[in-house]
């Protein structure tokens, strides 16, 4: 699974690179890389096309024998600043292309980005802050996600005092995420 899972990282980097389109790893990979690692059905992938061109050329070539992407949910996703998914056909990943929101934390995520090696394979990832910050966000979505307050643990109890708490602190304050920020502290991994 793991030359697999390398193979396709390869691949999107490149396809990505091609295309012109800036990226970075998110959700569980980024926690993972950050803290503990865990199984996960998908690739979370923040994009950030400079415009229609880019992203049009990035799902151009992604041939069709190789991959399963709907070009007009990729054009959707751009415009309404969400998400569209591609099936690597070959190992049956799901990779989810999100387009990077145009508010102040996610500006901010994208600017911090980081170049780590995953895999083997050097990509952007999320910085240990962010991923925090997005993890205690999607729990608040999903009604009080017990497996992000496990991401968000592990990434606390593993990178501990070298974190910029009081840059977790400003965005929890800013998008309300007191609760889930003091439920992920509490929680064990």
């Amino acid at each position: 699974m793991t030359t697999e899972l390398q193979d396709l990282l390869e691949r999107l980097v490149q396809l990505l690179d091609a295309s012109g389109v800036p990226f970075m790893i998110a959700g569980s990979f980024a926690s993972a890389a950050h803290g503990l690692p865990r199984t996960t059905q998908d690739i979370d992938v923040v994009i950030d096309p400079p415009s229609h061109r880019e992203l049009d050329a990035l799902v151009k070539s992604m041939a069709p024998d190789r991959y399963y992407v709907d070009a007009d949910a990729a054009r959707d996703a751009l415009r309404r600043r969400s998400m569209f998914n591609v099936v690597d056909q070959t190992s049956g990943w799901k990779v989810d292309f999100i387009v990077r929101k145009d508010r102040p934390f996610s500006q901010d995520e994208f600017a911090r980005r980081m170049k780590l090696t995953l895999l083997g394979v050097p990509v952007f990832v999320a910085s240990a802050e962010d991923t925090i910050v997005a993890k205690l966000e999607w729990s608040k979505l999903s009604g009080g996600s017990e497996r992000q307050g496990r991401d968000v643990a592990g990434i606390v109890a593993t990178i501990g005092s070298e974190l910029d708490l009081p840059y977790i602190e400003r965005w929890v304050r800013d998008l309300d995420l007191t609760d889930e920020w003091l439920a992920a502290r509490k929680t064990t991994v």
